[in-house]
Protein backbone atom coordinates (compact mmCIF):
# COMPACT_ATOMS: atom_id res chain seq x y z
CA UNK A 1 0.00 0.00 0.00
CA UNK A 2 2.39 2.47 0.71
CA UNK A 3 4.46 1.83 -2.01
CA UNK A 4 1.61 2.12 -4.47
CA UNK A 5 1.12 5.30 -2.59
CA UNK A 6 4.55 6.90 -3.03
CA UNK A 7 4.56 5.66 -6.71
CA UNK A 8 1.15 7.67 -7.32
CA UNK A 9 3.02 11.11 -5.35
CA UNK A 10 5.92 10.21 -7.51
CA UNK A 11 4.23 10.55 -10.56
CA UNK A 12 1.61 12.95 -9.67
CA UNK A 13 4.71 14.88 -9.26
CA UNK A 14 6.36 14.51 -12.95
CA UNK A 15 3.57 14.72 -14.46
CA UNK A 16 3.08 18.53 -12.99
CA UNK A 17 6.64 19.26 -13.47
CA UNK A 18 6.33 18.18 -17.58
CA UNK A 19 3.04 20.09 -18.12
CA UNK A 20 3.87 23.61 -15.87
CA UNK A 21 3.01 26.28 -18.66
CA UNK A 22 5.91 28.67 -18.31
CA UNK A 23 6.95 32.29 -19.74
CA UNK A 24 10.39 33.11 -20.87
CA UNK A 25 11.96 36.33 -20.74
CA UNK A 26 15.11 37.31 -22.30
CA UNK A 27 14.98 41.03 -23.34
CA UNK A 28 18.86 41.55 -24.07
CA UNK A 29 20.34 43.35 -26.96
CA UNK A 30 22.89 41.17 -27.73
CA UNK A 31 22.63 37.71 -29.84
CA UNK A 32 25.01 35.93 -26.88
CA UNK A 33 21.92 36.92 -24.61
CA UNK A 34 19.12 35.57 -26.79
CA UNK A 35 21.25 32.23 -27.60
CA UNK A 36 20.76 31.42 -23.99
CA UNK A 37 17.80 32.26 -23.23
CA UNK A 38 16.48 30.13 -26.37
CA UNK A 39 19.10 27.05 -25.15
CA UNK A 40 16.84 26.72 -21.75
CA UNK A 41 13.38 27.62 -23.03
CA UNK A 42 13.74 24.93 -26.23
CA UNK A 43 14.57 22.54 -23.64
CA UNK A 44 11.84 23.01 -21.56
CA UNK A 45 9.49 22.92 -24.26
CA UNK A 46 11.53 19.69 -25.53
CA UNK A 47 10.68 17.77 -22.21
CA UNK A 48 7.13 18.71 -22.37
CA UNK A 49 6.28 21.94 -20.68
CA UNK A 50 4.34 24.72 -22.46
CA UNK A 51 6.63 27.65 -23.38
CA UNK A 52 6.00 31.35 -24.06
CA UNK A 53 8.88 33.31 -24.80
CA UNK A 54 9.10 36.94 -25.98
CA UNK A 55 12.08 36.53 -27.88
CA UNK A 56 13.77 39.57 -30.88
CA UNK A 57 12.44 38.65 -34.17
CA UNK A 58 15.89 38.09 -35.75
CA UNK A 59 16.73 35.86 -32.78
CA UNK A 60 13.61 33.89 -32.72
CA UNK A 61 14.43 29.99 -32.92
CA UNK A 62 13.34 28.02 -36.37
CA UNK A 63 11.78 25.41 -34.24
CA UNK A 64 8.34 23.30 -35.20
CA UNK A 65 8.13 22.44 -31.42
CA UNK A 66 4.04 22.69 -30.43
CA UNK A 67 4.97 23.58 -27.27
CA UNK A 68 6.93 26.64 -27.94
CA UNK A 69 5.08 30.01 -28.67
CA UNK A 70 7.19 33.38 -29.27
CA UNK A 71 6.17 36.16 -28.66
CA UNK A 72 7.83 38.90 -31.11
CA UNK A 73 9.78 41.90 -30.04
CA UNK A 74 11.88 44.08 -32.38
CA UNK A 75 14.40 46.57 -31.10
CA UNK A 76 15.95 47.34 -35.07
CA UNK A 77 13.83 50.56 -35.34
CA UNK A 78 15.47 51.60 -32.31
CA UNK A 79 18.89 50.44 -33.07
CA UNK A 80 19.06 52.51 -36.52
CA UNK A 81 18.57 55.54 -34.80
CA UNK A 82 21.53 55.19 -32.01
CA UNK A 83 25.33 55.65 -33.61
CA UNK A 84 27.31 53.47 -30.82
CA UNK A 85 30.70 52.66 -31.53
CA UNK A 86 31.41 50.35 -28.53
CA UNK A 87 35.20 50.33 -28.99
CA UNK A 88 34.61 54.39 -26.82
CA UNK A 89 34.05 52.36 -23.99
CA UNK A 90 37.35 50.85 -23.68
CA UNK A 91 37.94 55.03 -22.92
CA UNK A 92 35.75 54.91 -19.96
CA UNK A 93 36.69 54.23 -16.00
CA UNK A 94 34.97 52.31 -13.90
CA UNK A 95 32.76 54.66 -11.90
CA UNK A 96 31.64 55.78 -15.06
CA UNK A 97 31.46 52.71 -16.61
CA UNK A 98 28.62 51.96 -13.49
CA UNK A 99 26.57 54.59 -13.88
CA UNK A 100 26.35 54.77 -17.98
CA UNK A 101 25.47 50.67 -17.40
CA UNK A 102 23.03 50.89 -15.26
CA UNK A 103 21.51 54.12 -16.97
CA UNK A 104 21.79 51.84 -20.11
CA UNK A 105 19.95 49.83 -18.31
CA UNK A 106 16.78 51.45 -17.36
CA UNK A 107 16.48 52.60 -21.20
CA UNK A 108 16.46 48.98 -22.05
CA UNK A 109 13.68 48.27 -19.74
CA UNK A 110 11.68 51.04 -20.74
CA UNK A 111 12.13 49.83 -24.58
CA UNK A 112 10.93 46.62 -23.82
CA UNK A 113 7.52 47.84 -21.94
CA UNK A 114 6.98 50.24 -24.96
CA UNK A 115 6.74 46.74 -26.76
CA UNK A 116 3.19 46.55 -28.16
CA UNK A 117 3.91 42.58 -27.95
CA UNK A 118 4.43 42.86 -24.29
CA UNK A 119 1.50 45.05 -23.73
CA UNK A 120 -0.92 42.89 -25.94
CA UNK A 121 0.14 39.86 -23.71
CA UNK A 122 -0.45 42.04 -19.92
CA UNK A 123 -4.01 42.36 -21.31
CA UNK A 124 -4.21 39.34 -22.32
CA UNK A 125 -5.81 36.72 -20.02
CA UNK A 126 -3.10 33.72 -20.11
CA UNK A 127 -1.85 32.76 -17.26
CA UNK A 128 1.55 30.86 -16.12
CA UNK A 129 3.06 28.77 -13.66
CA UNK A 130 6.67 29.87 -13.71
CA UNK A 131 8.12 33.42 -14.91
CA UNK A 132 12.43 32.43 -16.14
CA UNK A 133 13.79 35.67 -16.72
CA UNK A 134 16.87 37.08 -17.85
CA UNK A 135 18.52 39.41 -14.80
CA UNK A 136 20.11 41.98 -16.94
CA UNK A 137 19.87 45.49 -15.91
CA UNK A 138 15.83 45.07 -15.34
CA UNK A 139 14.64 45.42 -12.18
CA UNK A 140 11.23 46.06 -12.87
CA UNK A 141 10.87 42.74 -14.82
CA UNK A 142 10.07 41.18 -11.02
CA UNK A 143 6.22 42.41 -11.86
CA UNK A 144 5.74 39.55 -14.08
CA UNK A 145 6.13 36.63 -11.65
CA UNK A 146 4.30 38.74 -9.32
CA UNK A 147 1.64 39.81 -12.10
CA UNK A 148 0.82 36.02 -12.81
CA UNK A 149 1.40 34.93 -9.37
CA UNK A 150 3.96 32.35 -10.33
CA UNK A 151 7.50 30.79 -9.48
CA UNK A 152 10.30 33.47 -10.46
CA UNK A 153 13.44 32.26 -11.58
CA UNK A 154 16.23 34.36 -13.08
CA UNK A 155 18.83 33.43 -15.11
CA UNK A 156 22.56 35.84 -14.65
CA UNK A 157 24.22 35.43 -17.95
CA UNK A 158 27.09 37.24 -16.86
CA UNK A 159 27.30 35.25 -13.89
CA UNK A 160 27.54 36.74 -10.76
CA UNK A 161 27.42 40.14 -10.33
CA UNK A 162 26.73 43.03 -7.43
CA UNK A 163 23.16 42.80 -8.73
CA UNK A 164 22.45 38.96 -8.27
CA UNK A 165 24.19 39.13 -4.69
CA UNK A 166 22.04 41.99 -3.34
CA UNK A 167 18.73 40.48 -5.19
CA UNK A 168 19.22 36.86 -3.43
CA UNK A 169 21.18 37.78 -0.08
CA UNK A 170 24.45 36.30 -1.27
CA UNK A 171 27.59 37.82 1.16
CA UNK A 172 29.34 40.42 -1.17
CA UNK A 173 32.95 40.93 -0.40
CA UNK A 174 34.83 43.35 -2.01
CA UNK A 175 38.15 42.22 -0.61
CA UNK A 176 37.82 39.06 -2.98
CA UNK A 177 34.69 39.27 -5.20
CA UNK A 178 35.58 41.94 -8.22
CA UNK A 179 33.16 44.28 -8.96
CA UNK A 180 31.84 42.82 -12.63
CA UNK A 181 32.96 45.91 -14.61
CA UNK A 182 36.23 46.09 -13.19
CA UNK A 183 39.45 44.97 -14.70
CA UNK A 184 39.97 42.58 -11.55
CA UNK A 185 40.16 39.11 -10.98
CA UNK A 186 39.76 37.82 -7.06
CA UNK A 187 43.34 37.99 -6.19
CA UNK A 188 43.97 41.63 -5.83
CA UNK A 189 46.61 44.28 -4.16
CA UNK A 190 45.88 46.67 -1.04
CA UNK A 191 45.31 49.31 -3.87
CA UNK A 192 42.51 47.17 -5.95
CA UNK A 193 41.24 45.86 -3.09
CA UNK A 194 40.81 49.57 -1.86
CA UNK A 195 39.81 50.73 -5.64
CA UNK A 196 36.79 47.89 -6.03
CA UNK A 197 35.57 48.51 -2.48
CA UNK A 198 35.47 51.93 -3.11
CA UNK A 199 33.22 50.91 -7.17
CA UNK A 200 30.74 48.25 -5.18
CA UNK A 201 29.50 50.68 -2.57
CA UNK A 202 29.48 53.50 -5.21
CA UNK A 203 27.36 51.01 -7.17
CA UNK A 204 25.13 50.32 -3.84
CA UNK A 205 24.20 53.51 -3.66
CA UNK A 206 24.08 54.33 -7.31
CA UNK A 207 21.28 51.90 -7.29
CA UNK A 208 19.63 52.29 -4.51
CA UNK A 209 18.94 55.86 -4.69
CA UNK A 210 19.12 56.67 -8.06
CA UNK A 211 18.66 53.07 -10.28
CA UNK A 212 15.89 51.67 -7.40
CA UNK A 213 12.96 54.05 -7.48
CA UNK A 214 13.40 54.52 -11.57
CA UNK A 215 12.82 50.78 -11.58
CA UNK A 216 10.14 51.07 -9.82
CA UNK A 217 8.44 53.80 -11.29
CA UNK A 218 8.28 51.35 -14.62
CA UNK A 219 6.83 48.79 -12.32
CA UNK A 220 4.10 50.71 -11.14
CA UNK A 221 3.11 51.75 -14.57
CA UNK A 222 3.13 48.07 -15.81
CA UNK A 223 1.97 46.54 -12.93
CA UNK A 224 -0.13 48.60 -11.38
CA UNK A 225 -0.10 47.97 -7.04
CA UNK A 226 2.70 45.86 -7.32
CA UNK A 227 4.52 45.60 -4.14
CA UNK A 228 8.01 47.56 -4.31
CA UNK A 229 11.04 45.55 -6.16
CA UNK A 230 12.79 44.77 -2.99
CA UNK A 231 10.30 43.26 -1.62
CA UNK A 232 9.50 40.84 -4.71
CA UNK A 233 13.09 39.85 -4.48
CA UNK A 234 12.25 37.56 -2.15
CA UNK A 235 10.08 35.81 -3.98
CA UNK A 236 12.99 34.53 -6.32
CA UNK A 237 12.49 30.96 -6.13
CA UNK A 238 16.28 30.00 -7.69
CA UNK A 239 19.26 31.97 -9.90
CA UNK A 240 20.87 29.88 -12.35
CA UNK A 241 24.39 31.57 -13.02
CA UNK A 242 26.04 31.23 -16.16
CA UNK A 243 29.60 30.88 -13.80
CA UNK A 244 31.46 27.62 -13.14
CA UNK A 245 34.54 27.25 -10.77
CA UNK A 246 36.63 26.90 -14.20
CA UNK A 247 35.65 30.03 -15.64
CA UNK A 248 35.53 32.37 -12.36
CA UNK A 249 36.52 32.70 -9.21
CA UNK A 250 35.56 29.91 -6.45
CA UNK A 251 32.69 32.57 -4.26
CA UNK A 252 30.18 31.50 -1.78
CA UNK A 253 26.59 31.03 -3.01
CA UNK A 254 23.55 30.72 -1.22
CA UNK A 255 21.41 27.58 -1.55
CA UNK A 256 19.26 28.91 -4.23
CA UNK A 257 22.03 30.09 -6.79
CA UNK A 258 23.04 27.55 -8.90
CA UNK A 259 26.23 27.54 -11.51
CA UNK A 260 24.72 25.86 -15.09
CA UNK A 261 28.14 27.51 -16.68
CA UNK A 262 28.54 26.26 -19.92
CA UNK A 263 24.70 24.96 -20.57
CA UNK A 264 24.55 26.65 -24.08
CA UNK A 265 28.18 24.47 -25.56
CA UNK A 266 26.52 21.97 -28.50
CA UNK A 267 27.83 18.72 -29.72
CA UNK A 268 30.67 19.20 -32.27
CA UNK A 269 29.44 19.55 -35.62
CA UNK A 270 30.97 19.48 -39.35
CA UNK A 271 32.11 22.65 -40.62
CA UNK A 272 31.31 24.17 -44.09
CA UNK A 273 33.92 22.46 -46.70
CA UNK A 274 35.90 25.06 -47.20
CA UNK A 275 36.36 26.00 -43.55
CA UNK A 276 37.32 22.43 -43.00
CA UNK A 277 39.43 21.98 -46.01
CA UNK A 278 41.50 25.55 -44.68
CA UNK A 279 41.32 24.55 -41.02
CA UNK A 280 42.79 20.70 -41.74
CA UNK A 281 45.39 21.75 -44.68
CA UNK A 282 47.81 24.80 -42.16
CA UNK A 283 50.62 23.07 -41.21
CA UNK A 284 51.56 25.62 -38.48
CA UNK A 285 48.25 25.89 -37.39
CA UNK A 286 45.39 28.50 -37.63
CA UNK A 287 44.96 31.65 -35.22
CA UNK A 288 41.16 31.98 -34.49
CA UNK A 289 40.00 36.01 -34.70
CA UNK A 290 36.87 36.88 -33.21
CA UNK A 291 35.58 40.34 -31.56
CA UNK A 292 32.07 39.31 -31.04
CA UNK A 293 29.13 39.91 -32.68
CA UNK A 294 28.33 43.47 -31.04
CA UNK A 295 31.75 44.85 -31.79
CA UNK A 296 32.00 45.93 -35.88
CA UNK A 297 35.28 46.23 -37.58
CA UNK A 298 34.52 48.67 -39.15
CA UNK A 299 34.13 50.62 -35.92
CA UNK A 300 38.00 49.73 -34.48
CA UNK A 301 40.10 52.56 -35.02
CA UNK A 302 42.30 52.44 -38.60
CA UNK A 303 45.50 52.42 -36.68
CA UNK A 304 45.28 49.66 -34.83
CA UNK A 305 42.93 47.42 -37.20
CA UNK A 306 46.27 48.16 -39.91
CA UNK A 307 48.44 47.08 -36.60
CA UNK A 308 46.37 44.05 -36.02
CA UNK A 309 46.97 43.24 -39.90
CA UNK A 310 50.44 43.48 -40.09
CA UNK A 311 50.76 41.52 -37.31
CA UNK A 312 48.87 38.76 -39.35
CA UNK A 313 50.82 39.15 -42.26
CA UNK A 314 54.28 38.14 -40.46
CA UNK A 315 53.12 35.27 -39.07
CA UNK A 316 53.76 31.57 -40.38
CA UNK A 317 50.18 30.90 -38.88
CA UNK A 318 46.87 31.08 -40.75
CA UNK A 319 44.50 33.49 -39.45
CA UNK A 320 40.62 32.85 -39.56
CA UNK A 321 39.11 36.38 -38.48
CA UNK A 322 35.27 37.19 -38.18
CA UNK A 323 34.88 40.27 -40.57
CA UNK A 324 31.83 42.17 -41.67
CA UNK A 325 32.90 42.58 -45.39
CA UNK A 326 34.24 40.34 -47.87
CA UNK A 327 37.57 42.05 -47.47
CA UNK A 328 39.60 44.61 -45.04
CA UNK A 329 42.07 46.84 -46.54
CA UNK A 330 45.63 45.14 -47.22
CA UNK A 331 44.90 41.97 -46.36
CA UNK A 332 47.34 39.50 -45.99
CA UNK A 333 47.79 35.89 -47.98
CA UNK A 334 47.28 33.99 -44.62
CA UNK A 335 44.32 35.59 -43.51
CA UNK A 336 40.58 34.29 -44.39
CA UNK A 337 38.08 36.27 -43.73
CA UNK A 338 34.17 35.01 -42.69
CA UNK A 339 31.13 36.99 -41.88
CA UNK A 340 29.64 34.54 -40.20
CA UNK A 341 31.63 31.87 -38.18
CA UNK A 342 30.82 28.75 -36.10
CA UNK A 343 32.33 29.56 -33.08
CA UNK A 344 32.25 26.74 -31.02
CA UNK A 345 33.17 23.96 -33.78
CA UNK A 346 35.77 26.05 -35.03
CA UNK A 347 37.64 26.14 -31.31
CA UNK A 348 37.45 22.33 -31.51
CA UNK A 349 39.64 21.68 -34.24
CA UNK A 350 42.74 20.35 -33.41
CA UNK A 351 44.60 22.72 -35.52
CA UNK A 352 43.30 25.82 -33.71
CA UNK A 353 46.72 27.34 -31.85
CA UNK A 354 45.20 30.72 -30.45
CA UNK A 355 42.21 32.33 -29.74
CA UNK A 356 42.35 36.16 -30.52
CA UNK A 357 39.02 37.13 -28.74
CA UNK A 358 37.48 40.43 -27.01
CA UNK A 359 36.54 38.48 -23.57
CA UNK A 360 33.24 37.90 -23.60
CA UNK A 361 31.84 35.33 -21.28
CA UNK A 362 30.48 32.99 -23.93
CA UNK A 363 33.68 33.04 -26.03
CA UNK A 364 35.67 32.19 -22.69
CA UNK A 365 33.41 29.72 -21.83
CA UNK A 366 34.14 28.02 -25.37
CA UNK A 367 37.80 28.67 -25.61
CA UNK A 368 37.51 26.07 -22.11
CA UNK A 369 36.22 23.63 -23.12
CA UNK A 370 38.02 23.15 -26.06
CA UNK A 371 41.32 23.78 -23.78
CA UNK A 372 42.33 26.65 -26.61
CA UNK A 373 44.73 29.45 -25.27
CA UNK A 374 43.67 33.11 -25.01
CA UNK A 375 45.01 36.44 -26.22
CA UNK A 376 41.61 39.04 -25.04
CA UNK A 377 41.44 42.36 -26.13
CA UNK A 378 38.41 43.34 -23.52
CA UNK A 379 36.54 46.63 -25.31
CA UNK A 380 33.17 46.99 -22.17
CA UNK A 381 31.12 45.00 -20.34
CA UNK A 382 32.50 42.55 -18.12
CA UNK A 383 35.25 41.55 -20.61
CA UNK A 384 38.08 43.54 -18.28
CA UNK A 385 37.21 41.28 -15.56
CA UNK A 386 36.58 38.18 -17.65
CA UNK A 387 40.21 38.51 -19.18
CA UNK A 388 41.79 39.29 -15.24
CA UNK A 389 40.57 36.32 -14.50
CA UNK A 390 42.21 34.43 -17.64
CA UNK A 391 45.33 36.51 -16.90
CA UNK A 392 45.23 35.12 -13.08
CA UNK A 393 44.42 31.44 -13.78
CA UNK A 394 47.17 31.89 -16.65
CA UNK A 395 46.04 30.35 -20.03
CA UNK A 396 45.94 33.72 -21.58
CA UNK A 397 47.24 37.15 -22.13
CA UNK A 398 44.92 40.41 -21.47
CA UNK A 399 46.37 43.20 -23.86
CA UNK A 400 44.04 46.56 -23.41
CA UNK A 401 42.46 47.94 -26.15
CA UNK A 402 44.18 51.15 -25.42
CA UNK A 403 47.40 49.76 -25.11
CA UNK A 404 47.37 48.30 -28.76
CA UNK A 405 50.38 48.58 -31.37
CA UNK A 406 51.76 46.57 -33.65
CA UNK A 407 55.05 45.80 -30.67
CA UNK A 408 52.82 44.77 -28.14
CA UNK A 409 50.13 42.80 -30.42
CA UNK A 410 53.24 41.19 -31.77
CA UNK A 411 54.53 40.34 -28.22
CA UNK A 412 51.31 39.33 -26.75
CA UNK A 413 50.92 36.50 -29.69
CA UNK A 414 54.73 35.36 -29.44
CA UNK A 415 54.14 35.33 -26.23
CA UNK A 416 51.15 32.91 -25.76
CA UNK A 417 52.33 30.59 -29.09
CA UNK A 418 55.66 29.63 -28.17
CA UNK A 419 54.92 29.72 -24.47
CA UNK A 420 54.03 26.26 -23.55
CA UNK A 421 52.25 26.93 -19.87
CA UNK A 422 49.06 28.96 -22.11
CA UNK A 423 48.30 26.00 -23.23
CA UNK A 424 49.03 23.54 -20.48
CA UNK A 425 46.57 25.81 -18.26
CA UNK A 426 43.61 25.90 -21.13
CA UNK A 427 44.22 22.20 -21.38
CA UNK A 428 43.88 22.00 -17.07
CA UNK A 429 41.21 24.22 -17.21
CA UNK A 430 39.15 22.34 -19.66
CA UNK A 431 39.38 18.84 -17.81
CA UNK A 432 38.20 20.91 -15.00
CA UNK A 433 35.22 22.14 -16.97
CA UNK A 434 34.30 18.53 -18.34
CA UNK A 435 34.50 16.82 -14.62
CA UNK A 436 31.05 17.51 -13.57
CA UNK A 437 28.55 14.87 -12.14
CA UNK A 438 26.40 15.79 -14.99
CA UNK A 439 25.50 18.27 -17.80
CA UNK A 440 25.09 21.88 -16.83
CA UNK A 441 21.94 22.24 -18.96
CA UNK A 442 20.35 19.25 -17.20
CA UNK A 443 21.53 21.04 -14.00
CA UNK A 444 19.77 23.78 -15.07
CA UNK A 445 16.36 21.80 -15.79
CA UNK A 446 16.54 19.97 -12.77
CA UNK A 447 16.70 22.77 -10.58
CA UNK A 448 13.89 24.57 -12.62
CA UNK A 449 11.72 21.34 -12.19
CA UNK A 450 13.14 21.02 -8.39
CA UNK A 451 11.34 24.48 -7.88
CA UNK A 452 7.96 23.37 -9.46
CA UNK A 453 7.88 20.47 -7.66
CA UNK A 454 8.44 22.03 -4.38
CA UNK A 455 6.18 24.54 -5.15
CA UNK A 456 8.95 27.83 -5.16
CA UNK A 457 11.27 26.05 -2.96
CA UNK A 458 10.78 28.63 -0.23
CA UNK A 459 12.93 26.45 2.22
CA UNK A 460 16.22 27.28 -0.29
CA UNK A 461 15.95 31.02 0.38
CA UNK A 462 18.32 32.22 2.78
CA UNK A 463 17.11 34.69 6.21
CA UNK A 464 18.77 38.09 4.65
CA UNK A 465 16.14 38.65 2.87
CA UNK A 466 14.35 39.11 5.58
CA UNK A 467 16.78 42.22 6.83
CA UNK A 468 17.86 45.49 5.75
CA UNK A 469 20.79 45.78 4.25
CA UNK A 470 22.37 47.46 7.47
CA UNK A 471 21.22 44.14 9.45
CA UNK A 472 22.80 42.24 6.98
CA UNK A 473 26.08 43.43 8.00
CA UNK A 474 24.92 43.80 11.77
CA UNK A 475 25.19 47.57 11.66
CA UNK A 476 23.22 47.61 14.25
CA UNK A 477 24.26 45.10 16.56
CA UNK A 478 27.75 46.95 16.17
CA UNK A 479 26.52 50.04 16.75
CA UNK A 480 24.53 48.64 20.01
CA UNK A 481 28.12 46.98 21.06
CA UNK A 482 30.05 50.10 20.68
CA UNK A 483 27.04 52.19 22.70
CA UNK A 484 27.53 49.66 25.27
CA UNK A 485 31.62 49.98 25.52
CA UNK A 486 31.18 53.23 25.46
CA UNK A 487 28.61 53.99 28.30
CA UNK A 488 31.24 51.40 29.97
CA UNK A 489 34.34 53.61 29.92
CA UNK A 490 32.26 56.80 30.63
CA UNK A 491 31.08 55.13 33.66
CA UNK A 492 33.89 53.67 34.45
CA UNK A 493 35.61 57.63 34.09
CA UNK A 494 32.74 58.92 36.09
CA UNK A 495 33.12 56.40 38.68
CA UNK A 496 37.35 56.72 38.97
CA UNK A 497 36.51 60.62 38.88
CA UNK A 498 33.91 60.65 41.95
CA UNK A 499 36.48 58.39 43.98
CA UNK A 500 40.05 60.18 42.58
CA UNK A 501 38.01 63.32 43.54
CA UNK A 502 36.56 61.99 47.39
CA UNK A 503 40.09 60.32 47.68
CA UNK A 504 41.92 63.61 47.39
CA UNK A 505 39.41 65.81 49.67
CA UNK A 506 39.95 63.29 52.24
CA UNK A 507 43.80 63.49 51.61
CA UNK A 508 43.63 67.39 52.48
CA UNK A 509 42.06 66.99 55.05
CA UNK A 510 44.11 64.54 57.20
CA UNK A 511 46.65 67.44 55.77
CA UNK A 512 45.27 70.05 57.20
CA UNK A 513 44.79 68.09 60.72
Amino acid sequence: MKVTLHLLILITLITFAQCAKILGIFHGFSSSHQQLGNKILLELARRGHQVTAIVQRKFAPNTANKNYQPIIIDYDSYLKNQSINLYKSAEKGLLDKIWSTSGGGLGLTELFFNQSSVQNLLKSNQEFDMVILEQFLNDAFKGFCNFYKAHCVAVSVVGLSRSTNLQMGNPLNPSYVPEVLSSYSSEMSFFQRLVNTFSVVFGVINFYWSILPKHNEILQKNFPGSPPITELYYKTSLLLLNSHASICSPVPLVPNMIEIGGFHLNSPQELPRDLQNYLDEAEDGVIYFSMGSNLRGNDMDESKRNAIVKVFSQLKQRVLWKWENDTIPGQPDNVKLGKWLPQQDILGHPNIKLFVTHGGLLSIIETIYHGVPIVGIPIFGDQEMNMAVVEADGYGKLLRFSALTEETFRKALTEVLNNDKYKENAIRRSRIMHDQPMKPLDRAMFWIEYVLRHEGAPHLRTGALNLNWFQVLCLDVLTVIILIVIAFIFSAYCIITVVSRGYLKKQIKIKKR
